[in-house]
C-alpha cells in the first residue's frame, strides 16, 4: 500500500476516510465553482486559510478578464466530486499563460522558445493538460463512459472491418507481388528478405482474426476466466516463427560473402522487381496513414499499424541496397540482407519481450491505477478506506484487486451489497476482465496474499 499515496499525488491522504456526503434531499445541488479569485493564473501557489474549502488555491496574480470566466470548468454535484477534484482544473488560458510567465526570462543559452526555462514551461503544460484529462475521466460516471465506448466502438465499426480486412486483402496481393519480385531478380538477397516479410504479413493477419473470434467463443464450463491470453500466445508463436526465417536469410548472406562473386563486380538489376516492391512500399504506406487513428482504441489495429510502419523500412532499404548491388558494389546486397534480418528479428523480439511481460502478468499503468482507486473511493459512503488496489495485465486484459474497509458493525448483506456493485462497476470498466473486492475492518493487518517465489 506504499504505492498508493504516489499513484494520486493531487490527494494528499488518498487512504483517509471517505468525506461526508450531502444527504439525498440536497444530493442534486451543484458544488459552487471557485470564483477566478480563487483560481490560479500563474505557476507559483501560496496555501492560505479560506473559510470554504481550506484546499482551494490563491493565485498570485487574479483576473478580471471575460474569457477566463467563459473558460472556467463545469460545475460537478457534490456526490459525484467528494473531493472537490474539479477546483483543480485549470483554464485553456491559465495554462498558456504558464508559459508566457516563464519564456519570458533568459537564460542565455539561446532564444526565448528554446531556452531552459521555455523547456520547463512546457513540461509543466502537459502535466496540467495531463491532470486536466484525468480529472474529467474521474469525474465522468462509469455509467458514461460505458455508453460511449459502445457509441464509439459502433461509430468505428466499419473502419475496424477496413482496416483488418483491407490489410489483410492487401497482404495477400503484396505477397503474391514481391514474391515474383525476389524469384524474378534471381540472386538479390535483399528482396528475398522483403519477401519473406511480405510473405508471413498474411499469416499475422490470419493469426489475429482467429485468436479473435476465438476470444469471443468461449465455452465458460471449460475457460471460466475467458481466452484473451490466446491473442498474446498468438503473438509470440509468430514472432519467434518471422525471428527463425529472419536467422536463416542471415546464415545464406554470410555464405554469399564468404564465396564472393566471382566475374562481375555488380549484380543484374531486374527493373519489374524494383518495381513491385516499390508498390509495395506506397500500398504500405496508405495502410499505415490508414491505421494511424485507429491505432490506441484496438489492440489488433495496433499490431496492424506497427507491422505497416517496419515493413515502410524493411521495403525501402531492401530496395535501396538490392539496386546498389546492381549499380555499384555486388555485396551491398547480401550485406543488406544481414542488416534487415537483423532488424526484423529485434523488432520481433521486442513485440515478443512485451507480449511475455503481458502474459506473465506486468502491473497496468498508472492512470489506470488511479482511475480504479478513485472509483473505489468514491462508490459508496460505507467504505470508510481503501487497504490495497492492485491492477496487471493478464494478456491484453486486466485483473483488479481492491482491498475495502467497512465499520465493524456494519451487517452481512451491507457488506456484501457494496462489495458486489464495486465489483460490477470495476468489471464494466474498458480493458478489465475480472475485479476481485476484498472487505476488512481496519488497515494494521499484513496483506491478504503473499508473493510466492518457490513452486
Amino acid at each position: 500500500m506504499a504505492d498508493l499515496p504516489n499513484n494520486l499525488s493531487m490527494l494528499p491522504h488518498p487512504i483517509h476516510a471517505h468525506p461526508e456526503r450531502p444527504d439525498s434531499a440536497a444530493s442534486n445541488q451543484k458544488t459552487p465553482s471557485a470564483t477566478a479569485t480563487q483560481r490560479a493564473t500563474s505557476t507559483s501557489f501560496e496555501p492560505s486559510p479560506l473559510a470554504s474549502n481550506e484546499n482551494d488555491a490563491t493565485a498570485r496574480h487574479p483576473t478580471n478578464s471575460s474569457s477566463d470566466e467563459e473558460n472556467l470548468p463545469p460545475d460537478y454535484p457534490r456526490d459525484h466530486d467528494p473531493y472537490q477534484l474539479s477546483s483543480k482544473l485549470k483554464t485553456e488560458s491559465e495554462i498558456n499563460l504558464i508559459r508566457a510567465n516563464t519564456s519570458r526570462k533568459r537564460d542565455g543559452y539561446g532564444p526565448i522558445t528554446l531556452n531552459k526555462e521555455a523547456s520547463k514551461a512546457k513540461k509543466l503544460q502537459d502535466f496540467y493538460e495531463n491532470q486536466n484529462e484525468n480529472i474529467q475521466k474521474w469525474l465522468k460516471p462509469v455509467d458514461e463512459h460505458i455508453r460511449l465506448a459502445k457509441v464509439f466502438a459502433g461509430e468505428n465499426h466499419l473502419k475496424y472491418q477496413i482496416a483488418v480486412r483491407g490489410s489483410f486483402a492487401a497482404n495477400i496481393i503484396l505477397a503474391v507481388l514481391q514474391t515474383y519480385a525476389a524469384i524474378s531478380a534471381g540472386s538479390s538477397l535483399s528482396l528475398f528478405t522483403t519477401m519473406a516479410d511480405a510473405i508471413f504479413d498474411p499469416m499475422s493477419n490470419v493469426t489475429l482474426i482467429v485468436c479473435h473470434r476465438a476470444v469471443k467463443r468461449v465455452d465458460p464450463r471449460r475457460f471460466p476466466s475467458g481466452k484473451a491470453r490466446i491473442e498474446t500466445a498468438g503473438n509470440i508463436v509468430f514472432c519467434f516463427l518471422m525471428t527463425a526465417v529472419s536467422f536463416i536469410i542471415i546464415v545464406l548472406s554470410f555464405i554469399e560473402l564468404k564465396n564472393g562473386n566471382p566475374g562481375s563486380e555488380t549484380k543484374k538489376l531486374h527493373l519489374p522487381s524494383v518495381i513491385a516492391v516499390a508498390i509495395a512500399g506506397v500500398t504500405k504506406l496508405a495502410l499505415f496513414c490508414y491505421c494511424w487513428a485507429l491505432r490506441n482504441v484496438y489492440s489488433q489495429i495496433r499490431i496492424l499499424w506497427e507491422d505497416h510502419r517496419n515493413d515502410l523500412f524493411i521495403n525501402g532499404f531492401g530496395l535501396l541496397t538490392s539496386v546498389g548491388g546492381s549499380k555499384l558494389k555486388w555485396w551491398i546486397d547480401p550485406m543488406g540482407a544481414i542488416i534487415l534480418s537483423c532488424l526484423i528479428s529485434f523488432l520481433w523480439l521486442h513485440t515478443a519481450y512485451s507480449e511475455f511481460q503481458l502474459l506473465i502478468g506486468v502491473t497496468a499503468d498508472t492512470q489506470m491505477q488511479q482511475w480504479i482507486t478513485y472509483i473505489s473511493m468514491t462508490h459508496s459512503p460505507d467504505i470508510v478506506a481503501i487497504d490495497t488496489v492492485r491492477a496487471y495485465h493478464s494478456g491484453p486484459r486486466i485483473i483488479v484487486e481492491v482491498d475495502i474497509v467497512m465499520d465493524a458493525d456494519k451487517t452481512v448483506r451491507v457488506a456484501h451489497d457494496v462489495a458486489e456493485e464495486l465489483q460490477m462497476k470495476l468489471e464494466s470498466l474498458p480493458d478489465v476482465e475480472r475485479a476481485y473486492v476484498h472487505i476488512d475492518f481496519e488497515t494494521s493487518h499484513k496483506p491478504e496474499h503473499f508473493l510466492k517465489k518457490e513452486l
